[in-house]
């Protein structure tokens, strides 16, 4: 990370720096070979390692650094002090590490550590094969992590589509602000280096559990050892008359995201049905690319069964002065070749029309397999299914958090999942627990979401929202049980790793100090 102008910033590393200079679990910014580089001081001794998250570009030098890793401040990757690790999503890879040297109270940072090989370990506590059925995050997710934990056995990945970097398609990418180069999660060169084979043409059929066998729509059949399924969601199209016509879209796949940008091209209108989190981050990327834009939506305030009703009105606020017109507790009935028809009788004029009102979970699999099913695939904290040769991820997977089976849709936690199912097959232990995390992008505003609340009866704010600097915190009888952060990004690093060490007092002071109660 270095300067507005690309210029590295701060003392260079390879000249030395005073041991003093550190301040204890404060990395300072400089560079090494014309890098830029964090140097991390933790008791006597001190790392070296990139100072780029390998996520987004997040600035490392501003995240935290506690029990032995650095988190990033803008989506919480994790990784470890000692070799640069990737310990926890959203980044994949990992960040260059470098050896330190220490001339009495000088510190010489070297050159790059290689990457360090993971031995495969007894392959008799090993899966003979993986196969994973879904190519999005949290399948990427495991298959890397299996190869970054040692396991050398066969990986098949299955999939419909190239696994892509899903939250730009409603975002960056459908507001014209990011290439398409930037969305490949993977490319097939990348897992084929990594000895993954991928397999997009014939979609998985049927689960045979006794034979321990997958086959695919084509007739082909695949044996595992360890079966991930990773089948993700389906967008939900209303049935209303004409919800098929070609100018209304959902958004869920690349291809979806290509057409909205194709359509946008020549619409003026457009109509976004429903005030959900990627209705409302592809409104914003529709008014961005100067369409005009009217989002429809059942409910009082966008987000606020979510969110509550102070951060929902705040939402409105944000879409709002940005030109786009809401039409809530209102319903669409009918949507025609120029409008969408409300149940008041109101027309909406829509070139374009967008439906963004949930997504249902790819049950089928798992189901017909005859898979314990309750609203996703039922798993334990290891993410396996009833049968213990069967692990579910991502989107489809309902999972034991905070004293509750949860389903939880998106990247962070589906990438996390991917990570602990890779674990649990192998026998180990990730070093980081999993919290829930994710981000939504309301034009110049970020909002960050920390931990999970199914319920809350008190929303309290710490800060203004309007001035877009404030901590919320979502209580259920006094119990912190999320946290949502805008502009504050180290209180969102410090309730994530509150809410990792069960750190209530913590959470408690976060939401606290200045509070306003809705």
């Amino acid at each position: 990370m270095g300067t507005s102008d690309g210029s590295l910033s701060g003392p260079d590393f390879a000249s030395g720096v005073p041991f003093e200079q550190l301040r204890e679990g404060e990395p300072l910014l400089g560079h090494i070979n014309g890098e830029a580089a964090i140097l991390v001081r933790v008791g006597d001794e001190a790392h070296a390692l990139g100072a780029t998250c390998a996520h987004y570009g997040g600035p490392l030098a501003e995240g935290l650094v506690v029990d032995g890793t650095v988190r990033c401040p803008w989506h919480h990757a994790c990784y470890d002090l000692r070799t640069g690790e990737v310990l926890g999503a959203p980044a994949l890879s990992s960040i260059p590490c470098y050896e330190v040297r220490r001339e009495v109270n000088l510190l010489r940072v070297l050159g790059k550590k290689p990457e360090r090989a993971k031995a495969a370990g007894p392959s008799s506590s090993h899966p003979s094969s993986v196969v994973i059925v879904g190519a999005g995050p949290a399948g990427i997710s495991c298959a890397e992590s299996l190869r970054r934990e040692g396991y050398a056995g066969p990986i098949t990945l299955i999939g419909t589509e190239a696994p892509v970097d899903r939250p730009n398609l409603s975002k960056d990418y459908l507001a014209g602000n990011a290439p398409e180069e930037w969305l490949p999660l993977r490319t097939a060169d990348a897992l084929e280096e990594e000895r993954v084979a991928l397999k997009l043409e014939s979609p998985a059929r049927r689960i045979d559990l006794a034979a321990r066998r997958l086959e695919l729509s084509n007739g082909e059949s695949l044996d595992y050892g360890a079966l991930v399924l990773a089948t993700g969601a389906e967008p939900i199209r209303l049935p209303i008359d004409g919800a098929g016509l070609p100018h209304v879209h959902v958004l869920r796949t690349l291809a979806d995201s290509r057409a909205i940008v194709a359509a946008s091209a020549t619409a003026r209108s457009a109509v976004v049905i429903g005030a959900s989190f990627i209705g409302l981050e592809a409104a914003a990327s529709l008014r961005t690319r100067g369409l005009d834009v009217t989002i429809v939506g059942p409910e009082t305030l966008p987000l606020a069964r979510v969110l509550g009703d102070e951060v929902g009105a705040f939402v409105k606020r944000i879409h709002e002065s940005k030109g786009e017109r809401f039409r809530l507790q209102r319903k669409p009935v009918r949507v025609t070749a120029s409008k969408v028809v409300l149940d008041d009788g109101e027309e909406l004029a829509a070139d374009l029309v967008v439906m963004g009102v949930g997504v249902r979970p790819r049950l089928e699999l798992a189901e017909a397999a005859g898979l314990r099913t309750d609203r996703g695939v039922v798993v334990d904290e290891r993410m396996r299914t009833s049968d213990p040769h069967v692990f579910a991820v991502g989107d489809i997977a309902r999972f034991p958090y905070d004293g509750e089976l949860v389903r939880i849709e998106h990247i962070g936690v589906a990438e996390r999942q991917g990570r602990t199912a890779a674990f649990a097959m192998l026998g180990h232990t990730p070093k980081v627990r999993d919290v829930p995390f994710f981000w939504s992008a309301h034009h110049d505003v970020t909002l960050s979401y920390i931990g999970h609340a199914e319920r809350f009866d008190r929303v309290v704010v710490a800060g203004s929202l309007d001035a877009r600097d404030a901590t919320v915190g979502y209580l259920e009888r006094d119990r912190v049980r999320a946290v949502l952060t805008v502009n504050r990004d180290r209180a969102g690093l410090l309730a994530e790793r509150a809410f990792e060490t069960g750190d209530h007092a913590t959470l408690l002071e976060l939401v606290g100090p200045g509070s306003t109660r809705a």
